[in-house]
């Protein structure tokens, strides 16, 4: 059995949901109200992904980080 690591994104809303989304393939993405239970729905989101889409990912990125920028509104 082949494995990759996918780079998951983790964000909260304004409801206090978590949403998690996978850059690396088209759609891919759930919630949950914590993280416990958010790990288990992404990772049978990118199954699902898979399946539907094949193995065609959008793009082959490298994960390199996560920068804040401040603005003036």
């Amino acid at each position: 059995m082949t494995k990759k690591n996918f780079t998951v994104i983790i964000e909260k809303d304004e409801d206090d949901f978590y949403i998690a989304t996978v850059p690396e393939l088209k759609s891919c993405y759930t919630q949950a109200k914590s993280i416990e239970e958010l790990i288990p729905r992404i990772r049978e989101v990118i199954q699902l992904c898979i399946d539907v889409q094949g193995y065609e990912m959008l793009s082959e990125k490298v994960f390199v980080g996560v920068q804040q920028i401040e603005v003036a509104l």
